[in-house]
C-alpha cells in the first residue's frame, strides 16, 4: 500500500507542469504583475500553469497568418533571436487574463513548446 501511494506522488510530481528557468531576471517585478505571472494557466490545460516569469518572452509584434497568429519575439532575454517569428497554435492563445504588462508575452519552455500567447495589452 505504501509504495503504491509513493509511486502515485512520485508520477503526479512528474505528470506536474515543466520547470521553469531562473535566470534572476525577474527580481525585482511589480508583486502585481508577478501575482498576474504566477495565475496564468493554459487554455487548453487550464489545470497547468502557463508557466513563470522565466519562460515569458516579450513579443510586442504579431502577424495573422492563415487562422493563427505568429508571434513576433521584441525582447528574448538573450535567450531567442529578436525577430524570431514563433506560430501560435490557436489553443494556446489567451484571452481571458488581460495583460497588465503592456507586453504580448509568449511563454516557452525550454524544448520549444509553447504553453500560452497572451497578445500586447495596456497597463
Amino acid at each position: 500500500m505504501k509504495r503504491t501511494l509513493l509511486a502515485a506522488a512520485t508520477l503526479g510530481l512528474l505528470a506536474g507542469p515543466a520547470l521553469t528557468r531562473d535566470n534572476g531576471q525577474w527580481e525585482g517585478a511589480d508583486p502585481h504583475i508577478r501575482q498576474w505571472f504566477q495565475s496564468l494557466r493554459q487554455p487548453d490545460h487550464p489545470r497547468v500553469s502557463c508557466c513563470g516569469e522565466a519562460d515569458a518572452f516579450e513579443a510586442d509584434s504579431f502577424e495573422i497568418e492563415d487562422d493563427h497568429y505568429v508571434a513576433v519575439i521584441t525582447d528574448g532575454k538573450g535567450v531567442i533571436p529578436n525577430g524570431t517569428r514563433i506560430s501560435v497554435p490557436n489553443r494556446k492563445m489567451k484571452w481571458d487574463s488581460g495583460n497588465p504588462t503592456g507586453h504580448g508575452i509568449i511563454f516557452i519552455g525550454d524544448k520549444g513548446q509553447i504553453y500560452c500567447y497572451v497578445t500586447p495589452g495596456g497597463i
